[in-house]
């Protein structure tokens, strides 16, 4: 399979940056916010039909150059034994880990099949874009499971026990990794075309503690992909300066927020690595000639960068008009970016 996607991230020179965006299944596109009169979240990740067709409209609505599966990071919590459900008001766990009572966890590979399934659908639907597979990171899904009520935006609780009770933490977060490398498994044989690991709350917790106990973990699962020759990219969001350890030995290219500039990232990050990322979602927000502003302000680093794929710092806010980043989108693959 050929596309500017894959062409990216294996090293070749394309005449201008791919793109794509996190949370682009969905939320925003108003062929998904019409899907959802009618069919819950559950429902759209369950049913293969369903979970198609929401992957796919990106590719239909605004024209990105991948799809990415529309899913949850928190199944692989599900899977263990974790009992899930989709409010609206986001996910909630009905049996959290309480620090006095550790819950007894037991992996059922066939709640992750659907999956495997909606992989299959996609790529018989579509088996030309490339599709991007992905689970959440270790300390991200760690900390969810924690989280009972699911108006608490906050991870206080999970993160009293992580300091306070180091080796059970360990072993949850060794099964969260065991589980996650079967998952991914998964998704390569069903016929994904690449890999994001999502650590969304990477900088909850020092960077450097991150590298000593969490990262070997991300690393495991990044591992699976890369030894079945699928291109991988790591979304460790606000690890800031920890960015210096990322090396090629841990993933192909790595997606930063907005918290550094794309000039910084480049610098401090190992060579060999591409970079993807990272448009803050909130500059949608602007008029439209703010927008042209901040696009042209790329083009002397997309100009020099072949590695780099256009993206944002991370998902999409659900009030973003979808009108703009259409327009985005056209702007990336119209304008000259003077490669040569």
């Amino acid at each position: 399979m050929s596309s500017i996607f894959l062409d990216t991230l294996s090293g070749k020179k394309t005449n201008r940056p791919p793109v794509w965006f996190m949370r682009q299944a969905g939320r925003i596109l108003p062929s998904y916010q019409k899907l959802k009169l009618s069919y819950s979240f559950d429902d759209l990740m369950k049913n293969k039909e369903l979970a198609s067709k929401v992957t796919l409209m990106p590719i239909k609505d605004l024209s990105v150059d991948a799809a990415i599966l529309f899913s949850d990071i928190l199944i692989i919590p599900e899977s263990i034994g974790m009992k899930l459900e989709f409010t609206d008001n986001g996910p909630k766990f009905h049996n959290p880990i309480l620090e006095e009572k550790i819950n007894d966890f037991s992996f059922d590979a066939s709640k992750l099949n659907h999956v495997y399934t909606n992989i299959k659908e996609i790529k018989k639907d579509d088996p030309i874009t490339p599709l991007i597979g992905f689970c959440g990171g270790p300390l991200t899904t760690f900390l969810f499971m924690f989280r009972g009520n699911e108006k608490d935006k906050s991870f206080n609780n999970a993160l009293k026990f992580f300091y306070s009770n180091k080796k059970e933490s360990k072993k949850i977060l060794d099964e969260l990794t065991d589980a996650s490398i079967k998952y991914v498994e998964g998704q390569i044989n069903a016929g994904i075309d690449c890999f994001q690991l999502f650590e969304t709350y990477c900088g909850i917790i020092p960077s450097e503690l991150y590298k000593e106990i969490i990262l070997p973990l991300s690393v495991k699962i990044l591992d699976v992909a890369r030894d079945n020759n699928i291109p991988t990219i790591f979304f460790p969001k606000n690890f800031n300066e920890g960015l210096k350890y990322i090396n090629k030995d841990i993933c192909d290219f790595v997606s930063i927020d907005w918290n550094l500039s794309l000039e910084y990232a480049r610098e401090i990050v190992d060579n060999k690595v591409g970079i993807q990322g990272n448009m803050n979602p909130r500059l949608f927000y602007s008029p439209y000639d703010e927008i042209d502003m901040y696009l042209n302000g790329l083009l002397k680093f997309g100009e020099k960068n072949y590695d780099w794929v256009f993206n944002l710092g991370h998902g999409f806010l659900p009030d973003i008009d979808y009108l703009k980043v259409k327009y985005v989108v056209e702007w990336i693959k119209e304008t000259n970016w003077n490669r040569k």
